[in-house]
């Protein structure tokens, strides 16, 4: 089993261009499963043909023993169904065992997500801090500012956003060419806020690039040079929302959200969202409406007579 986790992993890497975060979790996923085939004997030999959904409930049951959440646990079961087709593809094995095993029922949430209002004044508040910051601040600061309007104005994976290049960006045009899940590639527009935002930040790009002599593609560089992190850009999206933005827990997520949820509010189409955020499954897009729609109910409780 060991040898066929390694093989499934690979193939996320190189076929599913899958992030690292991903691969990362998958693997600790499998690999808790095989620990749990194989009863505490590290050295032990799993054979996946004796896998079976017995077994599989029977790991799930044992996540439950040891009060997992759910969450964490309908991911794991994710993890192994995806395995498992994979498995079965490559004809290793007849079935998906893991089909016949149901995913723990989650609570429907409602996500808070920061109004059009509270993005925007965020936005400003980060700029004027930018054009009154000392000249060391002011150059992380512009290169911050670009990250997050492009955030908020492209609805981007933080994946898809760390793996752009400079010349993945059509200026003239507002058009940025993204390489998502599976590598697909789309094109997805920017506005004129996002334009202004990374053109203040070029020469900054350049004038990193010339003192580390890295010669970096990438759009986004760290102070040494080199592409940023999934990591990073989620550590600055939090810096900058405790500082500036509202009270709530927010992640570059959370801006790909409100990007979605407020297109949505102003009447755009859900199938052109679905096209910018990249989903394969109108299903997936269908979930910011649930937010929408909330907005609603605050709307009509705040203003309506006999609300």
């Amino acid at each position: 089993m060991d040898e066929l986790i390694e093989r499934y992993v690979n193939y996320l890497q190189n076929e599913r261009n899958a992030s690292p975060h991903t691969i990362r979790n998958y693997r600790s996923d499998l690999a808790q499963f095989r620990d749990f085939l194989a009863q505490g004997k590290p050295d032990a030999r799993v054979e996946v043909a004796s896998i079976d959904a017995f077994r599989v409930r029977g790991f799930l049951a044992s996540l439950f023993e040891n009060e997992r959440k759910k969450t964490s646990i309908a991911r794991k079961l994710a993890a192994l169904r995806a395995f498992f087709k994979f498995l079965s593809r490559e004809q290793v094995l007849a079935e998906n065992p893991a089909l016949r095993v149901a995913t723990p029922k989650l609570a429907r949430t409602v996500p808070r997500i920061m109004t059009e209002e509270e993005m925007n004044n965020s936005l400003d508040r980060l700029f004027e801090a930018a054009k009154s910051a000392a000249p060391e601040q002011s150059a992380a600061l512009a290169r911050d500012r670009a990250i997050l309007e492009l955030l908020y104005a492209s609805g981007l994976r933080v994946s898809e956003l760390v793996g752009l290049d400079l010349r993945s960006v059509n200026f003239g045009d507002g058009m940025v060419l993204v390489r998502g899940k599976g590598r697909k590639e789309r094109i997805v527009p920017f506005g004129s806020k996002a334009k202004e935002a990374i053109t203040a930040y070029l020469p900054i790009r350049e004038k990193v690039l010339w003192e580390t002599k890295t010669g970096s593609p990438a759009l986004f560089l760290n102070a040494r040079g080199r592409r940023l992190t999934t990591r990073s850009v989620d550590r600055l999206v939090k810096k900058y929302v405790r500082r500036f933005g509202p009270d709530l827990k927010a992640s570059p997520h959370s801006l790909r959200h409100a990007f979605a949820s407020h297109l949505l509010t102003e009447g755009a189409d859900l199938r052109a969202i679905q096209e910018m955020l990249g989903h394969v499954s109108l299903s997936t897009t269908q979930k910011y409406t649930q937010v929408s729609i909330q907005q609603l109910i605050d709307v009509y409780d705040k203003t309506h007579p006999k609300a």
